[in-house]
């Protein structure tokens, strides 16, 4: 495990390398997102597919991405980050030149499982080593890792906003969709490119250990089990602004047309407040207490929504949600990715990060089921029961110990 920095913190610069992982999240996230937003509009209108098949395309997506994130992480941990990285900007490229041109359904799906397969190899292996990068920049200059982590996360934020800009304005070409597709190639292409070329030909951490033996050391290890079932809360707590929130909308105001405005809302709150926000909780507050106090955010959120007044156009109430919601994300993601190298072995930080994310998307699929329920329920219960879910995360994120110093006996 790598230690956590004792040295009083100085002023630094990031890495290099860091600038890299970085600017690939931003760069990943504006390929991913000029595109994904229009999937459906385009399976739909354009191809003519059913709403139960556009439906269970879209969830073939999710799962080939989040559930096998687990798969990319234990690759990564086993060949190094490089060649994971390389392979799934590759598959990317492919999936989105295949998507450009499919037409049967047969063709959209292996197009769709492939682009999310290839976020499954990308991902683990860029968040694992963001993740060892902070800690040994931190370990030298005393730089917080939750203030690196926050960097990351607002260049991701920065990438999912300009994303669909970028998308929206390549739909008024003739054949839109298509030119959509192959500027993400071309983004996974530009990404492919500068890894190969910059990213170091580092030695795996744990070429010899065997896998099954990794698994059971991550998933025998009880509070890494335990921030990933506090992390699934805020997943699902965060799902909502699909779920509940459109709802909500739709109930206050007759439409969901005012949805755009709130998801920009809460992509803005990101851009502008993450590194502020960071910066400050990170040099006064442990990332346990950051995880704690942003569930506790995030449920305040939910609570509110019955209480606020509907304010201009019935809005307020969301618009009370997604900022909570928002200021509850930014304090506990950076603090609960900081957190994994704490808590596992740093030869098996891929498999435990991509790990974290599979977890927390098999949770997010059998609490959309639970949630969507609510739905139908009176208000005050619905919003009752919503913040619940986060609150129960707290509680067992306050469990964790609060940084490294107390790590004790971890794999149980």
């Amino acid at each position: 495990m790598l230690p956590v920095a004792e040295a009083p913190a100085r002023r630094a610069t990031t890495t290099p390398y860091l600038r890299l992982l970085t600017t690939t999240q931003f760069a990943f996230n504006t390929g991913f997102y000029a595109v994904l937003p229009y999937l459906a509009g385009h399976l739909g209108t354009g191809l003519g597919m059913a709403g139960w098949l556009v439906g269970l395309v879209l969830g073939l997506r999710t799962f080939s991405q989040q559930g096998l994130f687990v798969v990319g992480g234990a690759l990564t941990d086993r060949y190094g980050p490089r060649p994971v990285v390389l392979a799934g900007c590759a598959l990317r490229i492919a999936g989105f030149g295949w998507l450009a041109v499919a037409g049967s359904t047969a063709t959209v799906i292996a197009a769709v499982v492939l682009v999310g397969f290839a976020a499954a190899l990308f991902s683990p292996a860029v968040e694992s080593e963001t993740a060892r990068e902070a800690v040994r920049h931190e370990r030298a200059t005393g730089t917080p890792r939750a203030q690196v982590l926050a960097v990351f996360s607002a260049a991701g934020q920065a990438g999912a906003f300009v994303g669909p800009l970028l998308g929206s304005l390549l739909l008024l070409l003739d054949d839109g969709f298509r030119a959509t597709c192959l500027a993400g190639a071309l983004v996974f292409a530009a990404v492919l490119a500068g890894h190969a070329r910059l990213m170091p030909r580092r030695a795996p951490v744990t070429r010899t250990a065997r896998p099954r033996h990794s698994v059971r050391e991550v998933f025998g290890n009880r509070p890494f089990l335990v921030l990933c079932l506090a992390y699934s809360s805020y997943l699902i707590a965060y799902n909502q602004l699909y779920l509940a929130l459109p709802a909500e909308v739709e109930e206050a105001t007759g439409t969901q047309s005012a949805l755009g405005w709130l998801f920009a809302l809460s992509s803005l709150l990101v851009v502008c407040a993450q590194l502020p926000l960071t910066r400050f909780a990170a040099r006064r507050t442990a990332p346990r207490t950051a995880l704690v106090t942003g569930l506790l955010v995030v449920a305040a959120g939910f609570a509110a929504v019955p209480l606020a007044p509907a304010g201009p156009g019935g809005l307020l109430p969301g618009a009370v949600l997604v900022v909570l919601l928002t200021l509850g994300q930014m304090l506990l993601v950076p603090a609960a990715r900081g957190l994994v190298p704490d808590l596992v072995d740093d030869r098996r930080l891929g498999l435990a990060t991509g790990a974290l994310s599979s977890v927390s998307g098999i949770a997010v699929l059998v609490g959309s089921a639970a949630t969507g329920a609510l739905l139908q329920a009176p208000g005050p219960l619905r919003w009752a029961v919503l913040a619940a879910v986060p609150l129960t995360g707290a509680v067992l994120a306050s469990t964790l110990p609060v940084n490294g110093r107390e790590k004790g006996n971890l794999s149980g």
